[in-house]
């Protein structure tokens, strides 16, 4: 069922971390630590101030992981990529927009990192992995609700740190929305085949890891209190036979 308001905190969520986090990257020139907290910090920002409305997704593959999971419905998380797309490409082409007429090229900033070329199946590999760490704090946090306010922070700093290894390595990286934004604006090396491989398949494979693993913790944590609760059951019954029987 469509939701005009989680549609509007998804695509204005995801607008923000794209126009903010890239942007972050023209004004500290591709430092590291900058685009890393650009992304971070805006990613907190929005899932403290969305989380409640629609859980502040800002991104396809974590989406598709809490759909996978039973969190969200299927047909609710069409409308979520409909927004995160909408967003990102809207971010990309206003940036596109601002700095073009300064004689900067949008292109040479939103880069393909040094492994997308060179190395693709490594690059993938590498897309899951930090995918992986992304939607595991995420079904942490904000699914299981153990860490309360601090979900954000928790969530904000995961990206921040998968961001500074995965920008290096991918330019793009954990997030197929801004890829499609950079392809269609910024970079046509972006618009490959190898590189929809790397930056849709292996977040895409990432996230169902993290659902696989996130199930089987779950399922053994669920069992071993189980047999806690029958050992206690077992423990009072024997407490209460009468003495001498």
């Amino acid at each position: 069922m469509f939701n005009s308001k989680a549609f509007l905190a998804e695509f204005i969520g995801t607008f923000a971390l794209v126009f903010i986090g890239t942007g972050a990257s023209i004004v500290v020139q591709g430092d590291l630590v900058g685009v890393a907290l650009g992304y971070g910090l805006t990613m907190m920002v929005f899932v403290y101030a969305y989380g409640h409305i629609s859980g502040a997704h800002l991104n396809p593959v974590v989406t598709f992981g809490l759909a996978l999971n039973g969190t969200v419905k299927w047909i609710q998380s069409v409308f979520y990529w409909l927004a995160q797309f909408a967003g990102a490409i809207l971010a990309v082409f206003f940036l596109k927009t601002l700095i073009e007429p300064l004689g900067a090229d949008i292109g040479q900033i939103i880069t393909s990192g040094i492994l997308t070329e060179s190395q693709p199946i490594l690059a993938m590999v590498l897309e899951a992995i930090l995918t992986f760490f992304l939607v595991n704090t995420i079904l942490y946090t904000m699914v299981e609700g153990k860490s309360g306010v601090f979900a954000s922070w928790a969530i904000g700093a995961t990206l921040a740190f998968t961001t500074m290894i995965g920008f290096l390595f991918m330019g793009d990286a954990m997030n197929p929305a801004r890829t499609l934004a950079a392809a269609i604006f910024a970079n046509p090396s972006l618009t490959s085949v190898y590189t929809y491989v790397i930056y849709f398949f292996g977040p895409l494979l990432g996230s169902t890891l993290a659902v696989i693993v996130f199930n089987f913790l779950n399922e053994t944590r669920d069992a071993d209190e189980g047999d806690e609760e029958e050992m206690d059951e077992e423990v009072e019954e024997q407490g209460a036979e009468p003495v001498g029987k």
